[in-house]
């Protein structure tokens, strides 16, 4: 059963694969508009000065599959697919942002949740490094560690939503487990236009599925630091 708060996010039902021939209306999104928003991040953050100007050579756009969920009262992880009917994921973390203050945050219409690692080597690339700073709306949120390895609760959430294009709402508990401790297991799942600056530096920005630029807007900054 999807509540009305996180629906209103979105705007829009769950879709299934079958129906994103009709995202196709989506209008695309100005690769440049990262640089747009940067203004309005904390000068604590160190994304502002670190995204830059993209290199041509290196930049990339086109469509990941997001999903942040968590129980209510809990921490919020963050899922990145490149392909949802995918087991394994591209990235996975949870963050130091509690659902419900996420939650919150949307309800404004605007987030950006920046992620900092201050780890530089030529080895790894971007999203490989493990231990990240976390930022929401230029508030520093405290640090993360990446998981190799997803939880029991996070595979259940991958095996729900396997297929899922977009969507928010409520998810049943896991079986043996209550809501009542943690509170409802919550998800919002969408399309993102993915930007890649330069080696150090990427950007997703959400796809409104009805296309307009009326809906929440969020954007999600990883940045490698020296």
């Amino acid at each position: 059963m999807d509540t009305p708060g996180l629906v209103s996010l979105l705007r829009h039902t769950t879709t299934t694969p079958s129906s994103t021939s009709s995202g196709k209306r989506s209008s695309k999104l100005n690769v440049f508009r990262m640089f747009k928003l940067l203004p309005l991040l904390s000068s604590g953050c160190k994304v502002i000065t670190l995204l830059g100007k993209p290199n041509k050579a290196l930049l990339s756009h086109h469509g990941t599959t997001v999903t942040l969920f968590g129980f209510r009262k809990s921490r919020l992880s963050l899922l990145i697919q490149d392909d949802p009917y995918s087991p394994s994921p591209a990235f996975l973390i949870e963050l130091p942002i509690p659902t419900n203050a996420f939650h919150k945050e949307m309800a404004s219409g605007l987030v950006r949740i920046a992620l900092e690692s201050e780890t530089r080597t030529n080895k790894k690339r971007l999203l490989e490094e493990f231990v990240w700073a976390v930022y929401c709306n230029g508030r520093k949120s405290g640090y993360s560690i990446r998981r190799k390895n997803a939880s029991d609760d996070e595979r259940y959430v991958m095996r729900m939503l396997r297929g899922v294009s977009m969507g928010a709402g409520v998810l049943p508990c896991p079986e043996g487990e209550s809501s009542v401790v943690d509170g409802e297991l919550t998800y919002l799942r969408a399309r993102f236009e993915k930007v890649v600056g330069s080696k150090d530096s990427e950007a997703l920005y959400m796809i409104n599925p009805d296309g307009g630029g009326s809906g929440p807007e969020l954007s999600i900054f990883f940045v490698r630091v020296k």
